[in-house]
């Protein structure tokens, strides 16, 4: 009687328990998790003005009370929707612990009813033995279903009799969505009265769902691919990244830079694989601001051994933010990454650093630091840009003959060049006293002006030659800068004293005909004696003046005497204009760089250019930016530099271990079959080994084969098929693939059958 009483009470105990357990509500409060309230589902982002489908949000997983019945994967976090308020933070995703054990109350509440639930899919992945998406399934519906509790045992999901939905979920597996619609309408059509699963419908409006996205994305549709992920939001999650990645771009790309960190953001909140999370934030850096990159940054996490898990690409950050500067004079970039690009500009040598670090002090006025920097660069390799940069140092340095001579070679190189040595030009000519210039450099200042039409130069040779005596070429000159430009008042004046000087009444009297109304100074000229007509223009504020005097003058070029069309400065040219002097200035604009000796903005290339530029990057192990410059040369209208840069950006992809947008560069252009065939042997290798990385057996070995077919297999990819069989436990076919490659005198296929033996027969291996 004892022992029949106590059974009873175990079996109340344990029933209570299971009631418990399914309660989520009950065991919260029971355990003390939390009162009655549900705590709030995980946020995505905030979506800016794209409105998606109400979903009501859904109470927190109890983790501990499906933890003992199977270790399922994170819930599936829903999308905000408009009327969220902007800052919010993203919670992280729940994972789910061990449940304690613990005695039920006496009173239990009412046991929630068991909702009906779709169990198709698992039904399906069970049959297929494929336990991790089995597992993610299970995750799916306690998401949407918090009352569901999943099987004991998962695998052990009894098979459907149904063998025309089996094909139907194959139809799905393979992605032949178009197939799989058909197939439904075929049966819904011999059989009315069947309908097929839910789960089922909704999986397949998920995955053509994405692959409308996917195809928006590529077609650069950036307000589609926000709606389709908005009216999605089973899509946005870390279990497919590359719509994050394309849902944020798009965000950037429609000026909603505030959403579009939101989505990098819930990333690096919420996404654990470390590849992913690194290219999250160099694609991020290629879109976003400084400002919103530290945003970012601050979400680094440890990487277990020391360090920080983005130190692998702190220097390239730390380029791109100097650069960053380069380009906004406002913008102070922190000290630390100014530190590591000088370490890295005295360490590893490269020009392009030393660059970075010119142009960054140039543009904040530090001129020695500038001249630093732009010489080291300079002596390192002499190009056009690094010529530029010092050379605008000089001329702010009032230094202009040292600049002249730096940039005389390079001058016909860009627009920017030439205009930085015609400044130079003005500048040199307009030194008080004259410089002492040889004969060679005055030839080839002068024929530069003369071709280039450059009026500030033109008009500093007219007060040159007034300077060393010459009036009649001052004259000639003044007249040659009116013809480029009429309207040019101080070579007006200069030509109205000078023909004075020559006692050329006439001259100037038409001249003071032409110029009445316009300048005060030209219409008084003669009216006065206290005049200084013949004194030279003074130099410009702060201008250097070279110690002692001319001891012979050089006779002055002369200027064509026939008519030159009139025309305007350069636009990047300043002319500061006084009496009887100018000086001239340049800003810097976009650098047009040959190479990739420095960061820049791909898109101010042109398509031949960029596409060398991204064969450069590939060089120097920069996939990223490469990505970047064979993007813009596939704008080209050339056919051949569009299947380059396809070609070019698809390698780029995979050296940065993004299969899937390799494969989708692969398609926009057209490519030569063995490139066709090149590049997708490469893709599946990489998604092989990425599989393999992430413990994905079975999809590896699906990659390995689809790989084999293409073309034979190397001796390495044997080996990793051998380790693939040994962790699927085919012991078989691991002998006989390491012992194949073995013959071959491969050492790791040795250590695979040396692992091989250590998995098989343990106590044989000391």
């Amino acid at each position: 009687m004892r022992s029949s009483s106590v059974a009873i009470v175990v079996a109340v105990a344990v029933a209570g328990l299971v009631t418990a357990l399914k309660d989520r509500v009950a065991l919260q409060e029971m355990l003390g998790f939390g009162g009655s309230g549900h705590a709030p589902a995980p946020q995505f982002m905030l979506m800016g003005r794209v409105t998606g489908p109400e979903i009501s949000p859904k109470p927190q997983i109890d983790v501990q009370a499906i933890a003992d019945r199977l270790q399922a994967a994170s819930t599936v976090p829903r999308l905000p929707q408009e009327s969220e308020t902007a800052g919010d933070e993203v919670e992280e995703p729940l994972t789910v612990a061990q449940a304690p054990q613990a005695q039920p109350p006496a009173s239990q509440p009412a046991k929630p009813a068991q909702p009906k639930v779709d169990e198709s899919a698992l039904r399906y992945f069970a049959r297929r033995g494929d336990k991790a998406r089995l597992q993610a399934e299970i995750a799916r519906l306690q998401a949407l279903y918090p009352n569901w509790v999943p099987p004991a045992d998962p695998l052990a999901v009894p098979q459907s009799g149904d063998r025309q939905l089996e094909q139907m979920w194959q139809l799905y597996s393979e992605a032949r969505y178009a197939e799989l619609r058909k197939a439904i309408a075929d049966r819904q059509a011999s059989e009315p009265g069947w309908q097929p699963p839910p789960d089922l419908l909704d999986r397949l409006d998920v995955a053509e769902a994405r692959a409308r996205l996917v195809n928006a994305s590529d077609l650069k549709q950036y307000a589609t691919v926000v709606q389709i992920g908005a009216n999605t939001p089973s899509l946005l999650t870390c279990s497919d990244i590359d719509v994050l990645w394309r849902v944020a771009e798009a965000f950037a790309r429609t000026d909603r830079a505030p959403r579009a960190r939101d989505a990098y953001v819930y990333i690096l909140k919420n996404c654990t694989n470390p590849q992913e999370r690194l290219a999250t934030i160099q694609k991020a850096s290629a879109l976003l601001s400084y400002a919103t990159m530290q945003d970012l940054l601050a979400l680094e996490r440890p990487d277990g051994n020391g360090g920080r898990e983005f130190d692998s690409i702190r220097n390239d950050l730390a380029r791109r933010f100097v650069a960053a500067g380069n380009d906004d004079p406002d913008l102070a970039v922190a000290p630390a990454y100014l530190s590591i690009v000088q370490r890295l500009a005295e360490t590893e040598g490269l020009a392009s650093d030393a660059l970075l670090l010119g142009w960054y002090q140039l543009r904040r006025g530090n001129y020695a630091d500038a001249e630093k920097w732009f010489r080291a660069a300079h002596n390192k390799e002499d190009t056009a840009i690094a010529s530029q940069g010092l050379a605008l140092v000089l001329i702010a340095g009032k230094k202009p003959q040292e600049a002249e001579d730096v940039m005389y070679k390079w001058r016909g190189t860009s627009k920017d060049a030439t205009a930085t040595y015609l400044a130079a030009t003005a500048n040199l000519m307009a030194l008080q006293p004259p410089a002492n210039l040889s004969e060679e450099v005055l030839s080839r200042v002068a024929a530069e002006v003369i071709a280039q039409k450059y009026v500030p130069t033109a008009q500093q040779f007219g007060w040159f030659a007034r300077t060393l005596n010459q009036p009649q070429t001052a004259a000639r000159w003044f007249e040659t800068a009116l013809r480029w430009k009429p309207d040019d008042e101080p070579s007006a004046y200069g030509l109205a004293i000078t023909r004075e000087q020559l006692h050329d009444r006439a001259g100037v009297a038409e001249i003071q005909r032409l110029w009445a109304g316009k300048s005060e100074r030209i219409a008084q000229l003669g009216e006065t004696t206290n005049r200084q007509a013949t004194q030279p223009p003074l130099p410009a504020p702060g201008q250097t003046v070279p110690q002692g005097a001319v001891a012979s003058p050089p006779e002055i070029v002369r200027a064509p005497t026939e008519p030159i069309e009139s025309v305007s400065p350069p636009a990047r040219v300043e002319a500061s204009r006084q009496p009887a002097m100018q000086t001239v200035t340049v800003r810097r604009s976009a650098r047009q760089v040959r190479g990739c000796t420095t960061t820049i903005n791909a898109q101010l290339l042109d398509p031949e250019t960029a596409l060398s530029r991204g064969w450069c990057l590939m060089d120097l192990n920069r996939p990223m930016e490469a990505v970047k410059a064979f993007e813009a040369a596939l704008a080209s209208p050339n056919r051949k530099t569009r299947e380059d840069a396809a070609y070019g950006q698809s390698l780029a992809y995979l050296r940065a271990g993004l299969s899937n947008n390799a494969a989708v560069a692969a398609t926009r252009a057209p490519q030569t079959q063995q490139r066709a065939a090149e590049l997708q042997i490469a893709i599946l290798a990489d998604r092989a080994l990425a599989a393999f990385d992430a413990k994905r057996y079975r999809e590896a070995l699906i990659y390995l084969d689809q790989r084999a077919q293409l073309q034979q297999e190397p001796i390495d990819l044997m080996v990793l098929r051998g380790y693939v069989y040994l962790s699927m436990k085919m012991y078989g076919d691991a002998e006989r693939i390491f012992t194949a490659a073995a013959a071959t005198g491969s050492k790791d296929a040795n250590r695979g059958l040396a692992d091989l033996k250590a998995a098989t027969h343990p106590d044989s291996v000391y």
